[in-house]
């Protein structure tokens, strides 16, 4: 999964590049709308945002279905250590699906501050930020 988020996480990774090479510069302005290109933008990190975000809820949920009936199957058997290890094994991946969240929530404030200043340099040009 973590590969999977890592290309998912192209666009939040070249924000930068994306609104340098999509917004017109001011010698481009009458022949791209700056308005809806930074709209496309938004929208494509919203699609990106939500659909990592249910991937990671989704993986979360699973994984947490898994630690809970190895755990009840732990209570049965006392020292199965396959059981025991798999049960580990299964905690740590949910921890790691837990912290892809975390890492989820950074990466989006980050890529929304950019597109935040950048809109607002852009259409609000008198105003320093």
């Amino acid at each position: 999964i973590q590969e999977l988020l890592r290309v998912m996480r192209t666009i939040d990774d070249r924000i930068v590049h994306e609104l340098n090479t999509t917004i017109p510069t001011a010698s481009f302005v009458g022949k791209v709308d700056p308005g809806l290109t930074c709209k496309e933008l938004y929208e494509s990190l919203m699609d990106a945002h939500t659909s990592r975000e249910r991937i990671i809820k989704n993986c979360i949920s699973q994984t947490s279905a898994v630690v809970k009936a190895l755990k009840e199957e732990r209570e049965k058997a006392d020292e199965d250590a396959a059981l025991l290890k798999q049960l580990r094994k299964e905690q740590t991946k949910l921890k790691l699906m837990q912290s892809e969240l975390n890492v989820e929530e950074v990466v989006n404030d980050r890529s929304w501050k950019v597109l935040s200043h950048l809109a607002v340099m852009m259409f609000c040009p008198n105003r320093q930020s």
